[in-house]
């Protein structure tokens, strides 16, 4: 399975670079998971997206279509989100919005980082707008209050929740 990991925040010295490098590290243990991490802070999208896109047959921005590929060859996704303001934040909800296919049937869990919530407003936040774009929510999200990184069982039952959806999906 293609599992991509997205850092869904782009402030200076955030904790997702963190939690995604421990995800990665112990996704990259397991010899059913090719992962890559992407970094929305690399990435660069554009911030306003053009009226009525994305329109069929309609190409996005350069940055949009260089993240494209990386989208749609993913099989899963996991989302490290931080809880800004008890949501999560613009540059991830830009990110979602600049694409649809890649997103559709896909299993996608959480990661998520904050103060005493853990982030868990955050992943409310989201699931209903990735149930929009017909991608399926699964497994408990991992959480991270005070941003500390937990026991490695709990990333291993986000990536067997993933992976079970996964093969699920494929009979």
């Amino acid at each position: 399975m293609r599992l991509a990991i997205i850092i869904g925040s782009v402030r200076q010295g955030r904790f997702g670079p963190t939690a995604a490098a421990w995800l990665h590290a112990r996704a990259c243990r397991r010899d059913d998971l090719d992962v890559d991490v992407i970094d929305l802070a690399e990435a660069w999208l554009p911030t306003v997206l053009p009226a009525g896109f994305p329109a069929r047959g309609v190409t996005g921005p350069p940055a949009v279509e260089h993240l494209r590929p990386w989208l749609a060859d993913a099989d899963a996704f996991v989302i490290v989100t931080p809880e800004y303001n008890h949501s999560f934040p613009a540059s991830l909800k830009n990110a979602i919005d600049w694409y649809h296919e890649e997103w559709r049937g896909k299993p996608v869990a959480f990661v998520a980082y904050g103060e005493a919530s853990g982030g868990l407003r955050a992943v409310e936040q989201l699931r209903p707008v990735f149930d929009a774009l017909d991608a399926v929510c699964v497994g408990e999200p991992v959480s991270l209050p005070f941003h500390r990184i937990p026991p490695d069982s709990s990333a291993e039952r986000l990536l067997d929740a993933l992976e079970k959806h996964h093969r699920d999906r494929q009979r």
